[in-house]
């Protein structure tokens, strides 16, 4: 089961836990996100999510399809007097991103996530939530399982690894869906109509080398942990703390008095990485230089950070000798590429204010038995861009020894101003709240630019409730903005146009 440190037992204390989520209002979203929630999900691990979905529509009597990848298609008739409007195809996607703080011991392939109530937010302990994507799942859910709401013929499509590839989304069959209109229910902020987004490209660095012998008798272990981390997309621009730079620059630090034995940082890509951890070999004679350039190392970092990422913490404690490091030139052309590699906003958009056009996240790094690797995850609106970065990083590579490979390359989506249910949702909004929508494009990878790949027809609008620090342990999800999130979308399908 998971343990709880004193500084996350704080959230825990006084706060109604998960029985209670259920009871929450909208039960027709909260009950079902209770359930989605006790069925492990991690991307390309989706077969009992899938199956739980496959369950639920067929328990509720409805038409329901698995296609060849594992996407579901549940379709529900249309409620009478609204047989003449447009086919609307609702659509979330199953995975959700499986991050744990280092000191919580949890088991994603057994356990559900076990939620609280914080205030206005729902909560996990000490991992993520999953309300990325989990309560668009649970809206249409909420609309599948509804006797009394007013809506079209629905197309409920669940599509499965949109978090580590967008599998489900690049495989859909043409043909499958016969609506007019996607309701993409995967944004977080609910005053914001999405209509365009960022595509991606994974990047990997890769090397090896020959480990030498240790003979060193002092070792220290280094670890970079109480970062934020988030979302690689949608919060890449705040300038967070990511644990592989911090790391490096305190390796850069010590690297002429330690040699590197081995070192593990971040784990996904689209989460910024939040944790690293490595083991250096110190000869006594270098121990209180090591120590000292350390030390103002970490000094200096702690106090660029101090506003910013004030759990971050840098530690420095003895332990066992390893039987093997890196050779010293290996470990300075591994720094050198770390240190090259961009990580952050890589260009803003010109054409949109505040957008970012095009970044990268260093994501993962890991240096252990003779294998060096490092992972990012590169995303860009605009397709040149996407590229001009990736030859950027190519360059990195073959001037740090290293080969580079990019895979899991997806298109981004061109936002359309002049959509029609833009107009229809638009003019939803200002009537019920009584002000103006946000009308944007993301830094996030929906998967509405591959889904209108398959089906370049369809009109598309990304919405959803208020949801902060997705990809991360501190994920949390408003209560009061899903209840209003599920008006709109109700709202909206009694409203759907005609055909």
């Amino acid at each position: 089961m998971f343990c709880i440190t004193n500084r996350r037992a704080k959230f825990v204390e006084n706060h109604i836990m998960s029985s209670a989520i259920a009871s929450l209002e909208p039960k027709a979203i909260w009950a079902n996100f209770d359930r989605l929630n006790a069925v492990p999900r991690a991307s390309k691990k989706e077969e009992a999510v899938i199956q739980f979905i496959k369950d639920f529509g067929q328990n509720l009597g409805l038409p329901t399809e698995v296609d060849p990848i594992g996407n579901v298609l549940i379709r529900k008739p249309a409620t009478p007097g609204m047989i003449g409007r447009k086919t609307v195809v609702m659509q979330a996607h199953l995975d959700m991103v499986h991050q744990k703080n280092a000191d919580v011991d949890f088991d994603f392939d057994r356990q559900g996530i076990t939620m609280y109530i914080d205030g206005d937010w729902v909560r996990a302990q000490g991992t993520t939530l999953g309300a990325d994507n989990g309560l668009g799942v649970a809206a249409i859910m909420g609309v599948l399982a509804s006797e009394d709401l007013e809506h079209p013929e629905i197309e409920a499509l669940f599509t499965i690894d949109e978090e580590t590839g967008m599998t489900g989304a690049l495989e859909l069959k043409p043909g499958w869906l016969t609506g007019a209109i996607l309701l993409n229910l995967d944004t977080e902020e609910d005053n914001e109509l999405g209509v365009g987004c960022a595509g991606g490209i994974d990047v990997t660095f890769k090397s090896c080398y020959t480990p030498m012998n240790n003979s060193s008798k002092l070792a220290y272990r280094i670890s970079v942990r109480g970062l934020q981390g988030g979302h690689s997309g949608m919060d890449i621009h705040k300038g967070l703390g990511n644990a592989n730079k911090i790391m490096n620059r305190l390796l850069w630090a010590i690297a002429e008095m330690a040699d590197l034995s081995e070192l593990s940082g971040g784990s996904l890509r689209n989460a910024i990485p939040r944790e690293s951890f490595g083991i250096v070999a110190v000869t006594p004679s270098q121990e209180r230089a090591f120590k000292e350039a350390f030390e103002q190392s970490k000094k200096e970092i702690l106090t660029e950070f101090a506003s910013l990422e004030p759990e971050l913490s840098i530690a420095l404690t003895d332990c066992q000798p390893p039987a093997e490091v890196l050779p010293a030139d290996e470990f300075k052309r591994f720094i050198c590429g770390i240190q090259a590699t961009l990580n952050g906003v890589y260009r803003m958009s010109p054409d949109i204010d505040g957008l970012v056009e095009a970044s990268n996240n260093l994501a993962k790094v890991v240096v252990k038995d003779g294998l060096i690797q490092w992972e990012c995850l590169t995303r860009s609106s605009v397709d040149s861009t996407k590229w001009d970065l990736v030859r950027q990083l190519q360059a990195v590579g073959q001037l740090s020894g290293s080969t580079v490979e990019h895979s899991g390359d997806y298109p981004g989506w061109a936002p359309n101003m002049n959509s029609p249910i833009l107009g229809v949702m638009r003019q939803i909004y200002s009537d019920t709240f009584g002000h103006e929508p946000h009308v944007a494009a993301c830094h996030a990878g929906l998967e509405c630019g591959i889904i209108g790949k398959h089906y370049p027809e369809l009109d598309m609008i990304s919405f959803g409730p208020n949801i902060r620090g997705a990809h991360s342990p501190d994920e949390r999800a408003s209560i009061s903005s899903t209840q209003k999130f599920w008006d709109y979308l109700c709202k909206t399908l009694s409203e759907i146009p005609e055909r």
